[in-house]
């Protein structure tokens, strides 16, 4: 029997936000500038929960191999610094699931293999004083799935892994919770397909933020 859970974890993009088309657009701009075929959005969506280099790697032809990899790369990271909000939005019922999780005294954090200083600009467009510790890729923390990055969100909150769980949309999340040791909420609005999440080993779902809560409950 686990402890009272008093902690939330979330994965970004494809949970709380959708960036879809922003990441596409900026994959598709740094293709472009090296004459590269570009990505269906479609592509873009298989590719993404691994970190913005191997979201480019997938995109880029040959990948690492290909000599050019590492300036389309620096494209793409410059186009998406500017352009990381032109399309992204919050996706319906996150506000008030986050608001209503915040007045009840859960600890909040945001967990992304997307970069971090956009990881940090966006939880503070949209999420500012609600959510309050968000870690994104940096140098020396290992990315998702290992558990380093909700370790360290966990330290931040002051919380623990046995009062936590963690709320994602892939297999990359589920992964990521099973490392850390914490229960997995998969939502379904998100990258991936619920057949494809089963698949993976995933056992709560979330039709809609609302129904969040209430699957909180029963993980106890």
């Amino acid at each position: 029997m686990r402890q009272k859970i008093d902690t939330v974890i979330f994965d970004m993009d494809g949970t709380v936000l959708d960036t879809l088309q922003d990441l596409a657009d900026a994959v598709n701009a740094a293709l472009k500038a090296f004459a590269m075929p570009e990505r269906t959005i479609d592509e873009v969506r298989s590719f993404v929960g691994n970190g913005v280099r191997r979201l480019l790697e997938l995109s880029v032809p040959d990948g690492f191999a290909n000599p050019r990899f590492e300036e389309v790369f620096a494209k793409f990271r410059e186009y998406y610094g500017v352009h990381c909000n032109d399309k992204t939005k919050a996706y319906d019922g996150i506000l008030p699931l986050l608001r209503e999780l915040e007045k009840e005294g859960y600890g909040l954090a945001i967990v992304s293999n997307k970069l971090d200083s956009a990881v940090k600009e966006l939880n503070e467009i949209y999420f500012e004083g609600i959510v309050k510790v968000a870690i994104g890729e940096v140098e020396g923390i290992a990315k998702k799935p290992a558990p380093d990055m909700v370790e360290k969100a966990l330290r931040e909150l002051g919380k623990t892994k046995e009062t936590a769980v963690y709320v994602g949309d892939s297999d990359v999340d589920l992964m990521t919770a099973r490392n850390v040791g914490l229960p997995c909420i998969s939502v379904l609005w998100g990258f991936r397909e619920e057949g494809f999440l089963k698949e993976q080993g995933a056992r709560y779902f979330a039709k809609a933020p609302a129904e969040i809560p209430k699957l909180i409950g029963e993980i106890r």
